[in-house]
């Protein structure tokens, strides 16, 4: 799926009026309808009490469209109308008549402070206040609602996206932005949605089809793009019956220092578990029979120093190669690393102690083979690319960073972002249970197995990225968030596969 910005959205709801030759009001009146069924879908008609607060522009007329449905349903609504200018959309306008035509108490009007109404915890909250065309900061009283609506402890409901938030840059202040409960958006999910700074003002999102012209969407280019399971699906390349362990390719990984083999030993498993055919682990020697007895499907070669890597010096001809897990930053390990990216030639993974050892010496990128993926959690990405002022910035950044260098950056998190070149890939499998030691090891192992079984280095991310959330996804109902490990991440790679070309009867479908 694709996410578009504001600027694209304003335009394909034009778009949608001259391909469908219906007006504003009309697809008004369709979008509220559908925010309106979801809300009914699950209420029911229940006895609760929803205040709807409207700005004047259309994303206001949205809310009073709600209203007028909820009320005509038999709901309990207050609606209040948020006049921070006299200005008023016309479809605001007309929606407003319609509203008060049904003889209903009239809005309530809202000018400043003294005007906020009592709101409880048991009721609920819409907020539309402003949308994605907001563009300016708020005005102060209007900044104190939000602060008062956010105190009230109400289930919060934004529509297309909390107010205060915009969908392409950074909020102007924490203070004065909605925090929603949920927020019902419109066609598609706004970028603000998966950043890390921005994403806590909406704790869930529904996304709302709400019609607009296809044509127009998919000759946009977007923002960014979701990794969704068919998107995945279409990369993988099923397996031959004739095929023989070398068709799949030699992966070689490199690191592990004396306390940190344990990583080496994640990474080793989880490029074997992803379907790599040989595997072979470059360790310093006091690994080797923690490794060989842990993975004893992996081929072995140790460093003559026992503590760390001071040579890497190998005899296989790798098809891909990871290194950094575990690997430390000892002086001569890092002099051994910058030897060996000097004369190496085919793309290969960087995680975590290449990673470090590249920011200590900056000039090292310069080295990196085109098509090469660096998988930095943030702190590693900012001794990379240097620091930012918010997410947007950092996503700049990054995409400057792949440009220069020709690779591909996965910016680990909640929502791992791809980045290659000037495109922006966003995954959304995985969940809280994968924040522990070791998962990202086993990330490095499943791009690193299927590099060497001749994926593509921008397929084989945004598939080793999809398939390793996933199989934390699938591992939690086992484990739980708590108790789940990266070695549970590994065991679960198998049937994350499976879960690809799974099937769901219809009653499975429309219970999940």
């Amino acid at each position: 799926m694709k996410i578009l910005s504001a600027e694209q959205l304003q335009k394909a709801d034009q778009a949608t009026l001259r391909s469908q030759n219906i007006n504003s009001l009309e697809l008004m009146e369709r979008a509220a309808t559908q925010i309106f069924n979801s809300i009914h879908a699950k209420l029911k008609g229940a006895d609760v009490l929803f205040h709807i607060f409207c700005g004047i522009g259309n994303n206001g007329g949205d809310g009073l469209v709600l209203s007028r449905l909820l009320l005509e349903h038999g709901y309990k609504v207050k609606t209040y109308i948020v006049n921070f200018t006299d200005k008023r959309s016309d479809d605001f306008l007309k929606n407003y008549d319609r509203l008060i035509a049904l003889n209903t108490t009239w809005p309530t009007q809202l000018k400043s402070e003294t005007d906020f109404p009592q709101l409880s915890e048991k009721d609920i909250v819409v907020d539309a206040i402003f949308g994605i065309g907001l563009n300016r900061p708020l005005v102060s009283w209007v900044a104190k609602l939000i602060q008062h609506i956010n105190a009230s402890d109400a289930f919060v409901l934004s529509i297309d996206i909390p107010s205060g938030l915009y969908a392409d840059r950074a909020p102007d202040t924490s203070d004065g932005v909605i925090k929603a409960s949920t927020t019902f958006t419109f066609q598609t999910p706004k970028l603000a949605f998966f950043l890390p700074e921005t994403a806590v003002y909406s704790r869930d999102f529904e996304v709302l089809d709400i019609g607009l012209d296809q044509h127009f969407i998919n000759e946009s280019n977007g923002v960014a793009e979701l990794i969704s399971k068919n998107m995945i699906r279409s990369m993988y390349q099923p397996r031959e019956k004739f095929a023989h362990k070398g068709t799949y390719g030699h992966c070689l990984l490199i690191g592990g220092s004396y306390g940190k083999i344990g990583s080496m030993i994640i990474a080793t498993e989880a490029a074997m578990r992803v379907g790599a055919g040989l595997a072979t682990s470059y360790i310093p020697d006091c690994g080797y029979t923690a490794l060989q007895t842990a993975v004893p499907t992996a081929m072995v070669v140790t460093d003559d120093n026992d503590n760390y890597i001071e040579a890497i010096d190998y005899d296989v001809e790798p098809n891909a190669i990871g290194i950094g897990m575990g690997m430390g930053t000892n002086k001569k390990t890092i002099l051994a690393f910058e030897n060996f990216l000097k004369k190496i030639e085919i793309p290969i993974v960087l995680d975590a102690d290449a990673l470090n050892s590249m920011a200590q010496h900056g000039d090292l990128s310069k080295h990196i083979p085109s098509g090469s993926i660096l998988t930095p959690h943030p702190k590693e990405l900012e001794r990379l690319v240097g620091s930012w002022k918010d997410d947007f910035e950092k996503i700049k950044k990054a995409k400057e960073y792949s440009k220069r260098y020709q690779c591909i950056l996965v910016i680990k998190g909640a929502y791992t972002l791809i980045v290659n070149d000037d495109t922006l890939y966003i995954n959304t499998t995985g969940n809280p249970g994968m924040a522990t030691g070791g998962t990202g090891d086993a990330l490095t192992g499943i791009i690193t197995g299927l590099l060497a079984q001749e994926y593509n280095p921008l397929h084989a991310t945004l598939m080793g990225v999809y398939l390793h959330g996933l199989s934390g996804d699938l591992a939690i109902q086992t484990t739980g968030y708590q108790g789940l490990l990266a070695t549970d991440v590994v065991q679960y790679i198998g049937k994350s596969f499976l879960n690809l070309f799974e099937i769901k009867t219809p009653a499975q479908t429309e219970n999940s």
